[in-house]
């Protein structure tokens, strides 16, 4: 045992001394770019330039990134997409959850080490619709030991791309002018930041391919002509290798893939994008739902025309990967949080997103501060208000996410600081049919060996079951990752291990991130509403609209009753009026014709109308 634990030492201290820390410095700021090839407009870039650079790390390496806030009128964030960041929740980027905003100007040191994780990811911002506007880029752990061989690696990422910016967008999306939240129509789908990209390879070689949906709204299908997917990474979890001939990839995850290529490089071949059009509200004529891609073997050949398929609802279903770890379902859940989905209208017009009936509202205070200034009252749920869904989690529990969709679209949902077992996902319910909710007594059988990912998709009208260990102290954000449902309030907070967040001196506030509050005006002390003396008093938190009544207000009942008492006399009129017996007639015609009456002759004296007082301006007689 002594010899054992000889062993760990010395490969812990290699893995030190062979560690290296990353710095980066990144200031904010616009960019004129031309991503689609038919509209110029500004992205937010880094250092001057965009697309985002690709960042490379190992495991056990150190990131010191520097994001310098170069933006003249607007705060900004980042998170880094599926790290767990065990000992730096504050690291983890969502603003008002674990961070204060970045005003202009500032610099925030983002601060941490890569421990246990190695695969596909990537960064943005976690600030309302800067990714869309382009502030997006991909983040490599690359391993020293990957399980399958290949000759080389390529980043492959998919996007959706909009000509107005979203602030914008923004602007019409979240109004009583859109009632039914129809979301923003994209202008194009992007590979790799562009249109119809061209992947230039070489015969009989085995490409690494990792496959990043950076996008914010749509999910997208994505084949090759002659060619095939093998699956051996999805969102950082090793798997399994699966082929297939079809990828279904929602905004957010990440797949790695090995593909084969051809013997000889006497031709070229189509790889094919397409959106999933059951997303879209309406399909604009001039919007290009298959985008046409190249594999290229030879310069000198003709490029592919597009490669459409007979129909694309053969898709893989990644509910049947195994992870290569041989993970097995966890114990039965400790505790089990049950949200209900749904999309409605509050009192001031605008449709919101809801889990059981709340839409997400921002606290006061940052909530892993409200954690770690809330002393003994920390597990608590009343401390972090009654907007933002928050769940406290006990310290090594198992817990299950239980989500019934009540909407009729397609979500895909992401778990900060975990990956999670997809335990249940039921098939899509029709919008004929109500809406299927998970029946704990009779239920499909479990798998043994479950999908682990941080990001899945809940088909529409159904119900996905997901269960993860409580075993990362932090706050984590569990929210759709379609960012128009995000800003519509779809996410939930939970609250993981309070005490153990408060006992840890990695998880403590530093000075850096104290005075980006203090610039920004945020408090990093109190509860939801910045109370600092009685962490249970809530009085002037944020909260929701009110809902719109469902009955007749005090106000609607008064104007309906004048609405009433106008109507009635106003027929009264009419009726009295009508009845009356009208005297003169003839003379009242004749007059308003401008005719003469002479006893039974009728001269016409002029074609213009006038009335008998001359107030037209015509001829009296």
């Amino acid at each position: 045992m002594r010899n054992i634990s000889i062993c760990l030492l010395f490969f812990s201290l290699i893995s030190l001394i062979s560690a290296e820390t990353h710095t980066w410095w990144f200031e904010t700021g616009w960019v004129n770019a031309n991503p689609d090839g038919v509209f110029e407009r500004p992205m937010v870039g880094f250092n001057g330039s965009w697309p985002l650079p690709t960042l490379r790390v190992k495991k056990g390496d150190r990131v010191q990134l520097y994001l310098i806030n170069g933006l003249d009128d607007k705060n900004t964030s980042l998170h880094f997409h599926g790290l767990f960041q065990h000992g730096t929740n504050q690291m983890d980027g969502p603003e008002m959850v674990t961070q204060c905003p970045i005003p202009p100007g500032e610099t925030f040191l983002y601060n941490f080490t890569v421990e246990d994780q190695v695969g596909s990811y990537w960064y943005h911002s976690h600030t309302s619709g800067q990714y869309g506007d382009g502030m997006r880029g991909v983040f490599i752990i690359e391993d020293d030991d990957f399980p399958y061989e290949y000759d080389e690696e390529v980043i492959l990422t998919l996007n959706e791309h909009y000509h107005d910016f979203s602030d914008d967008l923004h602007a019409k999306f979240m109004s009583r002018f859109n009632p039914t939240g129809a979301e923003p129509i994209p202008s194009n789908l992007l590979v790799n930041e562009t249109r119809n990209n061209t992947w230039k390879v070489e015969p009989n070689k085995t490409y690494f391919v990792r496959i990043i949906n950076m996008g914010r709204f749509v999910s997208q299908y994505l084949w090759m002509e002659d060619h095939e997917f093998t699956i051996v990474e999805v969102d950082g979890i090793y798997v399994e290798k699966n082929t297939t001939d079809l990828l279904y990839i929602t905004v957010a995850q990440r797949y790695g893939v090995l593909i084969t290529t051809k013997d000889t490089a006497d031709r070229n071949y189509a790889m094919m994008n397409r959106v999933d059009i059951d997303m879209l509200d309406v399909i604009p004529d001039e919007l290009e739902l298959n985008g046409t891609n190249y594999i290229q073997y030879n310069e000198d050949a003709d490029l592919p025309e597009p490669y459409l398929l007979d129909s694309i609802d053969d898709f893989f279903d990644d509910f049947y990967l195994k992870p290569l770890s041989n993970t097995t379902l966890f114990d039965d859940a400790d505790y089990t949080i049950t949200v209900d989905v749904q999309m409605d209208n509050l009192g001031n017009g605008v449709n919101y997103a809801f889990f059981n009936n709340i839409t997400y509202t921002a606290p006061k205070v940052p909530t892993l501060m409200s954690v770690l200034s809330s002393g003994d009252q920390a597990s608590n749920e009343l401390v972090y208000g009654t907007n933002t869904n928050s769940f406290v989690l006990q310290k090594d529990d198992v817990v299950d996410i239980v989500l019934n969709n009540l909407d009729t679209g397609k979500h895909p949902f992401h778990l900060h600081g975990h990956v999670f077992q997809l335990i249940e996902r039921h098939e899509p319910v029709d919008d004929d049919e109500d809406p299927v909710a998970f029946n704990s007594s009779d239920h499909a059988e479990w798998p043994e060996y479950p999908m682990l990912r941080d990001t899945v998709y809940v088909n529409p009208q159904s119900y996905i079951v997901m269960r993860f260990k409580v075993d990362n102290p932090g706050v984590w954000m569990f929210h759709c990752h379609i960012e128009w449902h995000l800003d519509q309030g779809l996410a939930i907070l939970l609250i993981e291990d309070p005490e153990g967040i408060q006992s840890s001196a990695s998880q403590q506030i530093t000075d850096n991130h104290k005075q980006i509050c203090e610039k920004v005006g945020v408090s990093w002390e109190g509860n939801a509403a910045a109370n600092t003396k009685d962490f249970l008093d809530l009085t002037g938190e944020h909260v929701q609209f009110k809902r719109l009544p469902t009955g007749f207000t005090a106000r609607g009942i008064v104007a309906l009753v004048f609405s009433c008492i106008a109507g009635v006399l106003g027929m009264v009129a009419i009726a009295y009026y009508g009845m009356n017996e009208i005297t003169d007639l003839e003379e009242r015609v004749a007059r308003d014709l401008d005719v003469d009456l002479d006893d039974d002759d009728v001269e016409i004296v002029n074609e213009g109308s006038s009335s008998s007082d001359g107030a037209y301006g015509g001829k009296q007689h």
